[in-house]
C-alpha cells in the first residue's frame, strides 16, 4: 500500500513539473510583438482591460492557433492544447475579472445595410472591405497619435476566432484605451450594430479564397543567381550600370569578405555591391519596419574557377517570414528590380 501510495504520489509530482508555464510560453512566443507586459508593439496590446473583459478565452486560444494570415501574427500550430491553455492563462492573469463566456449563436441581420454603415462609420480605421489598417503598430509605419493599428476583420483567422457575439460586444462598447469607440454611444441602434456584424461575417469566403492563396503560393529559392559571360569587372560595371538606369543610387562597392578578415587579405574575386532608392526604402519601411533587416539592396559578385556568378537574396522568400500581404507586394516588386538587374548586368 505505502508503494503504491509513494507511486502515485511520484506520478502526481511529474504531472506538476510537466504542466506548461505559461509566462515562459509567452515570454518565448508572444512577448516580442504584444510586449512582455502585453501594453502591445508590433501586435495589439493584451492587457487593456476593455480587450480581456470582451473576448472568452476560446477567442485568445483560436487566436494563438490560427494566427492572421498575411497580417503578421503567424499561426502557433505546433503548440500542444496544454501550452495554448497555459498561454491564455496568464494573459488572463493581468485582469481581475473572469473570462466571458463563449456565445456561439449567429446574429442575424441586413449585411446590406451593415455594408453602408461600415462604409460610413469602420472603414476609416479597418480598411476597404475590413482589410486592416495600414503598417505594423511600431511608431514608424503608423500615425503617432494611434496607440495600435485597427486590426483586420476581413481575416480567416480573426473570423475563425470571434463570434457574432464578441464582434457585437466590441462594436457596442469600443476599446477603451484605443481610437474604437462606443458605437452605441456614437448613435447607432441595436439593430445597426447587427447588420454590420452581419455584413462583416460575410467576409468568411473572401477570408478563405485569400487564406487559400496565401497557403498555395509555393516555396521560393533563397537567392536569386545569374551566370555571367563577362570577367568579374566587366560584370561588376554592367551592374553599376543598371543600377543607375534602375533609379538606384550606388552607395559603396566592397569586398564581401570586408570586416572578416585582416585588412588588405579579402578575396578580391568575391565583390559586394550596396544600393538604394530612398523612395521606395521608405515606403518599404512604412509598411513593415522589419524590411530593415535586408535593406539597402547588396548584390554579390563571385568568380570562381574562372566563371563569375551574380546572386542576391530573393525578396519573396524573405516576405514569406513575415506573414504580411501589404509586404508581399512591395517584395514582389523589389524581386523584379533584383531579376532585371541581374539580367540587364548579364546580357
Amino acid at each position: 500500500m505505502r508503494k503504491l501510495l509513494f507511486f502515485c504520489c511520484l506520478l502526481f509530482s511529474m504531472a506538476v513539473s510537466a504542466a506548461p508555464h505559461g509566462d515562459r510560453l509567452y515570454a518565448s512566443h508572444c512577448s516580442a510583438c504584444h510586449g512582455v507586459d502585453g501594453t502591445g508593439g508590433v501586435g495589439v496590446p493584451l492587457a487593456l482591460p476593455s480587450f480581456l473583459n470582451n473576448v472568452p478565452d476560446e477567442y485568445l486560444k483560436k487566436t494563438i492557433r490560427h494566427g492572421r494570415p498575411g497580417r503578421i501574427m503567424p499561426s502557433f500550430d505546433t503548440l500542444s492544447d496544454a501550452q495554448l491553455a497555459a498561454i491564455v492563462k496568464y494573459i488572463r492573469s493581468w485582469s481581475d475579472r473572469p473570462a466571458p463566456k463563449e456565445n456561439t449563436a449567429r446574429i442575424e441581420g441586413d449585411k446590406e445595410h451593415g455594408k453602408a454603415l461600415f462604409a460610413e462609420r469602420c472603414v476609416q480605421c479597418h480598411g476597404q472591405d475590413g482589410r486592416g489598417g495600414k503598417g505594423t503598430g511600431v511608431t514608424f509605419s503608423r500615425k503617432r497619435d494611434l496607440p495600435i493599428i485597427a486590426p483586420a476583420l476581413n481575416n480567416a483567422g480573426f473570423l475563425q476566432a470571434a463570434t457574432d457575439s464578441m464582434i457585437h460586444s466590441t462594436i457596442s462598447n469600443g476599446r477603451e484605451g484605443t481610437p474604437m469607440v462606443s458605437m452605441l454611444k456614437a448613435g447607432l441602434s441595436k439593430k445597426d450594430i447587427n447588420d454590420i456584424v452581419a455584413y462583416i461575417r460575410s467576409f468568411e469566403e473572401s477570408a478563405a479564397k485569400l487564406q487559400q492563396s496565401l497557403e498555395a503560393s509555393g516555396e521560393e529559392p533563397p537567392t536569386i543567381v545569374a551566370d555571367s559571360p563577362y570577367s568579374l569587372e566587366e560584370t561588376i560595371e554592367n551592374l553599376k550600370q543598371a543600377i543607375t538606369d534602375q533609379n538606384f543610387t550606388l552607395i559603396r562597392t566592397d569586398y564581401l569578405e570586408h570586416g572578416l578578415v585582416e585588412p588588405g587579405k579579402e578575396n578580391r574575386k568575391q565583390v559586394i555591391l550596396h544600393f538604394c532608392n530612398f523612395g521606395f526604402l521608405f515606403e518599404a519601411l512604412a509598411i513593415d519596419p522589419r524590411v530593415g533587416m535586408f535593406l539597402p539592396c547588396r548584390v554579390t559578385v563571385i568568380e570562381k574557377d574562372g566563371k563569375v556568378q551574380l546572386s542576391t537574396i530573393n525578396p519573396k522568400r524573405l516576405s514569406k517570414l513575415f506573414n504580411n500581404h501589404e509586404l508581399d507586394e512591395a517584395c514582389e516588386e523589389m524581386y523584379e528590380v533584383y531579376s532585371t538587374l541581374l539580367e540587364d548586368a548579364t546580357l
